[in-house]
């Protein structure tokens, strides 16, 4: 049975969750977590302290041995608002990879959005329909409209409990004028989110993190010393609000007493319940159920749906992932529909010459991608445009690739020109070693599958591939217009084509 590690290492708090495959479903088997606030400093100076830095690794080792206890087949490691703002955080990135040998993804906030939305609605009852999803972190709070299991709209704010606290609330019994300073600031945020989020009709709104395991157990303990107690991690608006006036008058001691507080966090939670507060109120919705689903097991459901296709989330994880290419074409200016034969070209070349590139099977799924993608750097310029591609699809949001994938994905699209992948080049210096062989091979076959549609004006042509111990035959079916173009540029990529393959390249006409 395969086994998953998801290690969140967040601005307030690092979180470790094991999940083993038990008939295409994921069995929780161990959750870990540690308050390190990493975030506090970067904050106050735009660094990760030294004092962060041990404290957040001592804990990452602790993970690291419960991963090795568990016999963990895959482990992935991402890092949020805190180590997108601080100025040394390649730093600590290689401190952790030499102490751990795990490499950490630095994810954006939408994407963190976009992980925390699968999660949940994977597992949280009742998130099928139109409802609003709420983490509020130590950095950032993420705002998703999600509708049939599907993002519609999502916003990462700088709203984080951390953030806020040491940015606004200093002293320990906050003064007046400084909760009107966050307020108004919690405003200002909120107003350009209800631009972006449309939550008419939305009927349920699930909250996750710390802070809304605080808020709700605290609701629930106020709720009932007033005579309506409230439902099982239901925190219902007016509560929250009143919550809010009455631990921002507490000291911290006093905060650390009420129920489902404590005092790690209460160090932070009159910034985090104002902001709950007060987008509860902003939006008119009638409060918040707290679900402990988030980050963590986002990461697990991504990993499962990417090795195991017949898992159910598979089907929903490639069709979101491949939207979110499409919707990067047409955002640039490129119809997909334009892109489509080149696509259906790329992947039948991986199929049919599976023998002869050998690659990973992951790869046909960036190969698809970067065929699509190709073309989107002629949104700048023309001339060149094969290296703005690169840039864009390496630095865009594409829903579902890691960063390294996208990587991968924009080095493929970038060598269709006259230019080859060299290891000095600027863009393969950004690939892992491991992998210039694999983008060599893929770079290749984007190249045959370019060649064979030339002639846009055409329908697409139909190629059979035979496949001999020292040649490779490419077979062409005319179109209307016939297929003079392509067979030049098929034969034109014939000697680099026995270069990568050590294999002759013929092309003939059916």
């Amino acid at each position: 049975m395969q086994t998953y590690a998801a290690i969140d290492i967040g601005s307030n708090s690092c979180r470790l969750k094991i999940g083993r495959v038990v008939q295409h479903r994921l069995r929780t088997v161990h959750e870990d977590r540690e308050v390190t606030r990493l975030g506090a400093s970067v904050f106050a100076s735009g660094i990760v302290s030294p004092e962060a830095m041990a404290a957040t690794l001592k804990t990452l080792k602790r993970f690291n041995r419960a991963v090795q206890t568990h016999g963990t087949d895959k482990v992935r490691v991402v890092a949020t608002s805190a180590m997108r703002d601080a100025r040394n955080s390649r730093a600590f990135l290689a401190w952790v990879r030499d102490e751990t040998g795990w490499d950490v993804e630095i994810i954006s906030g939408l994407e963190e959005a976009r992980l925390i939305h699968r999660g949940v609605v994977e597992y949280e009852p009742g998130a099928g329909g139109r409802c609003l999803l709420v983490d509020l972190g130590g950095g950032s709070c993420e705002v998703t409209l999600s509708e049939h299991k599907r993002i519609r709209e999502t916003i990462s704010l700088p709203l984080g409990a951390v953030r806020l606290s040491q940015d606004f609330l200093r002293s320990d019994v906050p003064a007046k004028q400084d909760i009107a300073r966050l307020r108004q600031f919690i405003a200002r945020e909120l107003r350009r989110a209800k631009r972006r989020v449309d939550v008419t009709g939305v009927r349920l709104t699930i909250a996750t993190s710390g802070t809304a395991a605080a808020l709700a157990d605290a609701s629930r303990a106020l709720g009932k010393g007033k005579g309506r107690p409230n439902g099982r991690n239901i925190a219902p608006a007016e509560t929250v609000r009143r919550l809010a006036a009455k631990l921002r008058k507490m000291n911290n001691a006093e905060r650390a007493m009420v129920p489902g507080i404590g005092p790690r966090r209460s160090e932070i939670i009159v910034a985090g319940a104002h902001v709950y507060a007060d987008l509860l109120e902003y939006f008119g919705l009638p409060g918040f159920r707290y679900s402990p689903l988030g980050l963590r097991d986002g990461m697990l459901a991504q990993m499962l749906a990417e090795q195991d296709q017949r898992a159910v989330m598979h089907q929903q994880f490639e069709r979101e992932r491949w939207a979110g290419v499409e919707e990067t074409c047409r955002r640039y200016g490129i119809d997909p529909r334009q892109a489509e034969p080149v696509r259906h070209h790329a992947a039948q070349l991986f199929r049919d010459l599976k023998s002869v590139h050998e690659l990973p099977a992951e790869y046909q799924k960036w190969l698809e991608a970067a065929a699509m993608l190709r073309d989107i750097g002629k949104f700048l310029n023309h001339q060149g445009y094969h290296r703005h591609a690169q840039y864009i699809v390496a630095n865009s949001e594409l829903y579902g690739f890691t960063p390294q994938q996208r990587t991968v994905t924009s080095a493929i699209a970038r060598y269709q020109g006259k230019s080859r992948p060299s290891p000095e080049g600027r863009t393969m210096r950004q690939v892992p070693p491991e992998e210039y062989e694999h983008v060599r091979r893929a770079v290749v076959l984007l190249r045959l599958a370019v060649a064979l549609n030339q002639d846009r004006a055409s329908d697409v042509l139909q190629v059979r591939v035979r496949v001999y111990p020292k040649r490779v035959l490419l077979e062409l079916r005319p179109g209307r217009t016939g297929a003079e173009l392509e067979l030049w540029s098929l034969r034109k990529e014939a000697n680099y084509f026995r270069e990568v393959f050590e294999r002759d390249l013929f092309v003939a006409l059916e």
